[in-house]
């Protein structure tokens, strides 16, 4: 479990410095050069993430129940993550009316990602990760939104074809990861069997 934790602080405390720390960020980016901050923010982010993988497989060695889950919630929490695969493309595709209407559709869809799977898994070490997800996505959304206000952002959109590519990419995503990819990565099925 030590690990697992490591690793969401590493990963998450990374990912949360624009929430807590926006001018320091601001300094720090100003000192090092943006490719000098990206690159030691993006190394920091892989170790936590491995940390995370690591601690995550270690700990369903000797699994603790906090809460049962029921059959149906798995079915439930993988249909649930259909709208956070369209928001992950979402993020990816300039010019959506996704992202003028959400304005962080990864960090939405990270939320809600999170949320279905906490549903679904009631281990303390799935728990953890998931609620540790959740939590930072909820605080990122709201700082993220305070800042475009702040900011005066407006998300320009272009053509409707831009939708349906974010909604025909997350939803090709969801179904190579939900019939294949997902039991192969993590060993377990969303839909069981």
């Amino acid at each position: 479990m030590t690990l697992l934790l490591l690793g969401l602080v590493l990963f998450l405390g990374t990912h949360s410095i624009r929430i807590v720390a926006d001018p320091w960020r601001t300094q720090r980016v100003g000192a090092m050069g943006l490719n000098g901050w990206k690159a030691v923010y993006s190394l920091l982010s892989i170790a936590g993430f491995v940390l995370i993988v690591y601690g995550f497989a270690a700990a369903r060695q000797a699994p603790v129940l906090v809460y049962p889950t029921a059959k149906w919630m798995a079915h439930l929490a993988a249909l649930l993550t259909i709208p956070a695969f369209i928001l992950l493309a979402a993020a990816y595709v300039p010019g959506t009316r996704i992202k003028r209407a959400v304005g962080h559709p990864m960090v939405l869809g990270v939320k809600l990602w999170a949320f279905a799977h906490l549903l679904s898994n009631g281990l303390l070490h799935e728990v953890i990760t998931f609620g540790a997800f959740l939590a930072w996505s909820v605080l990122s959304y709201i700082a993220a939104r305070r800042r475009d206000r702040a900011a005066g952002t407006v998300y320009v959109t272009g053509p409707l074809s831009r939708d349906l590519i974010a909604v025909a990419a997350g939803l090709v995503g969801w179904v190579v990861f939900a019939m294949w990819l997902h039991r192969a990565l993590i060993g377990v099925g969303p839909f069981g069997g």
